[in-house]
């Protein structure tokens, strides 16, 4: 056999997995099942009739694609958030995000501890795998549906928050259930590093970013999206090696991307979306193969799910109701974010950190792990749309967008700029006409449901209507506050 044609039967195979797990992506849209889970559950069943494939994948290969793939779903994440929805609702983001890890992790580790019988510290352990959110679930979940309010900005920034405090959180656990002369403290100081250096290395990287985008004039438009990822990456690899969070770094990287004006723009969005659809199958199709779903003991089944049901009846409600009461979350709002605090990928990458570092019965923590994790996004993520419902919340998906009105320039649009009109807001009813005389902007396309409409001074906008102006650039603020801005009447 020659080396072509070996190598085309080892590519065959992963092509079209690759395949029909695209196609796949499009039975969530026909049952009520996230497609993550769908990667996560055929994986881990495939490896049960292919065990040979889990002998090829080593945990720590496992891990570190999986790392590679949340550097992208973060990048991308962040770039959808963007640093002006984020400003918003920053009090409530950074509350759940931060002290909410906190308050999930110790209360899962009483629950690990007085249900499952984990001693003190491996108990921490398992509080801390079990505390982040997923980006991946949450953007696949919200990603393809609008919801009015703070509510969707408030989870897509947790998952985008507590996955860096998580992972630094963990190690931190690692260090102290794997060193005899490891205190609590050293949770702490761990903790505080990672996250001061990774902010701080996030901000730095943006702006050098941002600078070489703008400056270079590369051959290619081509080249811009990758120059981006590859400039991710290496802020990462800057960040961990000073010793801090480098997931944080690259998510504010991507906040900063999401406002700012870059060349090529369209092209570095569609370029970063392709890339963590692809990398959120990646990663819960490599994660699945790590576990043999039919080797896994009755009494792991029954422990995860003991510690599903404390995380979406107890630990999560009381978290939502201690970081988020008074700031400005509605009640149903507030029920909602108790609700979507899904599990996935991250806590599955924690526990595999456990295995990694040798902690003390890290291969039933990592079991474990996986059991949370199905029962959250099989139950509770399939649920998110009737809970929406059920809460009043107006929860519906975006249609499909293919088609852009594109002009080419060669220099910076200072004046050009678009706007989201949202639901109450101040214009919302009102004239094409009366915004031009209230700030003297010019409104040169409306997209309406997908739809470009005929802009007339007659025309009545409504919310959800995305505007393309042109205006001075001193009065864009004005419309940004015009357009979220309840009415005062």
């Amino acid at each position: 056999m020659s080396e072509i044609t070996a190598f085309a039967n080892l590519l065959l195979p992963i092509t079209a997995g690759y395949i029909v797990a695209i196609l796949g992506t499009k039975i969530s849209d026909r049952l009520p099942v996230p497609a993550p889970v769908l990667f996560l559950v055929a994986a881990a069943f495939l490896s049960d009739f292919l065990p040979q494939l889990r002998d090829f994948f080593s945990i720590k290969g496992v891990e570190r694609t999986a790392v590679v793939a949340l550097i992208v779903i973060l990048l991308n994440g962040g770039m959808d958030l963007g640093l002006s929805r984020l400003r918003a609702s920053l009090a409530p983001v950074l509350s759940i995000g931060i002290l909410g890890t906190f308050l999930t992790a110790a209360l899962v580790a009483l629950a690990a501890h007085f249900a499952l019988g984990f001693d003190w510290v491996l108990a921490g352990v398992v509080g801390a795998a079990l505390a982040p959110t997923d980006p991946a679930v949450v953007f696949a979940v919200l990603g393809r549906r609008e919801i009015s309010g703070r509510a969707g900005t408030t989870l897509e920034g947790e998952a985008g928050v507590n996955d860096p405090a998580g992972i630094a959180l963990m190690l931190g656990m690692v260090e102290l259930a794997t060193e005899p002369d490891a205190s609590f403290l050293v949770v702490i100081t761990t903790f505080v590093e990672e996250m001061a250096i990774g902010l701080a290395c996030g901000a730095v990287g943006a702006w050098v970013l941002l600078q070489l985008v703008r400056r270079l004039q590369l051959d290619s438009e081509g080249l811009y999206p990758v120059l981006v990822l590859a400039l991710a990456g290496a802020i990462y690899d800057l960040t961990s090696l000073a010793h801090g969070s480098g997931f944080l770094a690259v998510f504010v990287v991507g906040l900063a991307l999401g406002d700012a004006a870059t060349p090529y723009k369209a092209e570095i969005e569609r370029f970063q979306q392709s890339l963590a659809s692809v990398a959120e199958i990646v990663v819960f199709v490599a994660l699945g193969l790590t576990i043999s779903i039919t080797d896994i003991p009755a009494e792991v089944w029954l422990d995860g799910a003991v510690l599903a049901l404390v995380l979406a009846l107890v630990a999560r409600p009381l978290t939502v109701a201690a970081t988020l009461s008074g700031l400005g979350l509605k009640r149903n709002e507030r029920l909602f974010v108790a609700w979507s605090g899904l599990k996935g990928a991250v806590p599955i990458l924690l526990a595999a950190f456990a295995l990694l570092g040798g902690v003390d019965q890290a291969p039933r923590i990592y079991e474990i792990v996986f059991v949370v994790v199905l029962l959250s996004v099989l139950v509770q993520g399939s649920l998110v749309p009737a809970v929406a419902q059920g809460l009043g919340l107006p929860m519906h998906r975006t249609p499909p967008q293919p088609w852009q009105l594109v002009a080419p320039l060669a220099e910076r649009p200072e004046n050009a700029f678009d706007a989201l009109v949202q639901d109450g807001s101040s214009v919302d009813g009102q004239r094409v006409s009366d915004l031009q005389e209230a700030t003297g902007a010019w409104t040169s396309v409306v997209v309406r449901e997908g739809r470009a409409l005929l802009v007339a001074p007659e025309l009545r906008l409504q919310a959800g209507d995305r505007l393309h102006l042109l205006a001075e650039p001193d009065v864009h603020g004005d419309i940004h506050r015009r357009v979220a801005a309840p009415r005062l009447d």
